[in-house]
């Protein structure tokens, strides 16, 4: 036996007593849970620290899979489902009585996702359910791109930490609720909103301040290093600067000497990659970070997305 195969073996046994793994997907990693399994899920929540009233999503092996976790996917699920799965996309859909209020916050619609990483796929063929997996960090804070994120944070807690790489996309899933006759964007994320509507043939609009749905990935404060965040325009990098400054920035732009300098990919592909890992870099470096975000179109809405949450004020 392989220890590849040896691991997911470990890890689907795990979820089937109830414990908690960290599970690579091509997004971030995900703290996962035998998601019809409450308590299993209420062990997530006490993990991470989150409210219980904050939704999850369900990761399931293929579309086969996800339509038992649903009323219905509808017409616009089925299209963007056929489309972008396996993928860096989750879908808010009527909840079928297989979604508890545990996973959904109590509200009757569910997150369902195809994640597109070897492992994480392997692990869900052999599981045969679903599993319940937001990122494996503690709420509010950034998440894990590698497994060594996952072991400095969360180690404790799981019973096995699968090693899939660091992830290939680095943005947590776009979510999109197709409940309504109009498609909604929820949270930018892998997908581009510029995609959705090709796809669709429709508009997907951006919900600003939704109330109706609660999904991850929405409160304001957000994917928070420990150091204060700040974005600037390249023209705010002048000196005199503040004494522990670190600045994320692509190579193009220039920063004054002697300041702590992270270098992101010009490429917003590239930028949503190293994105959490720079914060994380930047954390042990300084006491402030600054930070030039990419345009906000494409999956550079993503990033900027993260880091607007990431500066945002934080609750005390």
């Amino acid at each position: 036996m392989s220890d590849s195969t040896r691991d997911i073996g470990q890890a689907v046994a795990a979820l089937r007593r109830g414990g908690l793994i960290a599970l690579p997907t091509e997004t971030v990693y995900g703290l996962g849970a035998d998601a019809s399994n409450e308590l299993a899920v209420r062990r997530i929540f006490a993990a991470k620290g989150r409210p219980s009233t904050h939704p999850l999503i369900v990761h399931v092996a293929d579309v086969v899979a996800a339509r038992t976790w649903a009323t219905t996917l509808g017409p616009m699920g089925e299209q963007l489902a056929a489309a972008f799965w396996p993928g860096p996309l989750t879908l808010i859909v009527k909840r079928s009585a297989r979604a508890s209020d545990a996973v959904t916050g109590g509200q009757d619609t569910v997150g369902l996702r195809v994640p597109n990483h070897h492992l994480a796929l392997e692990v869900l063929r052999a599981f045969g359910g679903g599993v319940a997996a937001p990122s494996a960090n503690k709420f509010g804070r950034v998440s894990p791109t590698t497994a060594q994120h996952v072991r400095e944070e969360l180690g404790g807690e799981l019973e096995v930490i699968l090693d899939g790489g660091p992830c290939a996309v680095g943005v947590e899933s776009t979510i999109v609720d197709v409940t309504g006759s109009v498609p909604r964007l929820l949270r930018p994320g892998g997908i581009s909103l510029e995609a959705l509507s090709t796809t669709l043939g429709v508009e997907v609009k951006r919900a600003e301040n939704a109330t109706d749905v609660r999904a991850p990935g929405m409160l304001a404060s957000h994917y928070a290093p420990r150091a204060g965040v700040r974005l600037v325009a390249p023209s705010e990098l002048v000196g005199p600067l503040p004494a522990r400054l670190v600045v994320i920035a692509r190579a193009s732009i220039a920063v004054p000497s002697g300041v702590t300098r992270l270098v992101v990919p010009e490429d917003d592909a590239g930028f949503a990659q190293v994105l959490y890992a720079r914060l994380r870099e930047a954390d042990g470096l300084g006491e402030e970070i600054w930070v030039v975000p990419p345009d906000d179109s494409g999956l550079g809405r993503a990033v900027a997305d993260r880091l607007r949450r990431a500066a945002a004020p934080r609750p005390h």
